[in-house]
Order: C-alpha cells, then sequence, then structure tokens
C-alpha cells in the first residue's frame, strides 16, 4: 500500500510540475512578416511576464528592439505590441502587432494578425518555441 502512496504521490507532482506553464506570452518566438506578397522577413520575439508587465524585445541580439506596449486580452486572445526602432539611415521606425493567439493548450502555441513596420503592413505569424 505503501507504494501505492508513493506512485500516487509522484503522479500529482508531475502533473502539477507540468501544469505550471506561466503567462501564455512567455517564451521565444519564431516566424515571419511578409511586408510584400512573396516576401518574407524573419522576426523573433521573445516575451516573458515580470509579475506586473509583459516586457520583451523583437530581434534579441545586438540590433533588438525593446517592445514599449504588450498587451493580452485575455478574454478574446488577441496580442498588441509596440517598438521602434532606426532605419539604416537612421530614421525612427515603429513597429505594432495586432495578432490572434491560437493553440493556446499547445506549448507551440501560435501569434496569427497582421504587422506594421514603418508605412509598410503585411501579414505575421509567429511559433512559440
Amino acid at each position: 500500500m505503501s507504494i501505492f502512496r508513493i506512485a500516487l504521490g509522484f503522479a500529482c507532482f508531475l502533473a502539477l510540475a507540468f501544469a505550471q506553464e506561466g503567462h501564455p506570452l512567455t517564451g521565444t518566438w519564431h516566424g515571419e512578416w511578409s511586408p510584400a506578397p512573396g516576401q518574407q522577413t524573419r522576426i523573433v520575439l521573445y516575451m516573458k511576464w515580470d509579475a506586473k508587465n509583459i516586457v520583451g524585445m523583437i530581434d534579441p541580439g545586438p540590433h533588438s528592439i525593446p517592445l514599449t506596449v504588450a498587451t493580452l486580452d485575455a478574454e478574446h486572445w488577441t496580442v498588441h505590441l509596440e517598438g521602434d526602432t532606426k532605419d539604416k539611415a537612421g530614421n525612427p521606425v515603429h513597429i505594432s502587432a495586432d495578432g490572434k493567439l491560437d493553440n493556446i493548450g499547445s506549448y507551440n502555441r501560435t501569434i496569427t494578425g497582421s504587422w506594421t513596420q514603418g508605412g509598410v503592413k503585411g501579414d505575421f505569424k509567429v511559433t512559440r518555441d
């Protein structure tokens, strides 16, 4: 009987460990946005919940773009992101993205929607790794 209790306790522990995934946007997301038909531009998003806000960056690395706005409407599972960068000439470029969070129960959930970078608008899709 004690082996059964130990096994049951271990199973409960494993179930709780896997259930504690955290905020639905936390993680690294990879994908592309299409500024024009047939043209794909690779994007990487990193986001995490800091207990108050969603924080993160677009294209982490030496040329990363901090997210200035990141919101999740959990009622409709929609996401809004914004950030500011500069083009090659040094002119400011605003980035905004609005998308729908899908496959919420899956670890590899997706965000699909519209991406605007400067005056160019296109579709985007990212998948969480």
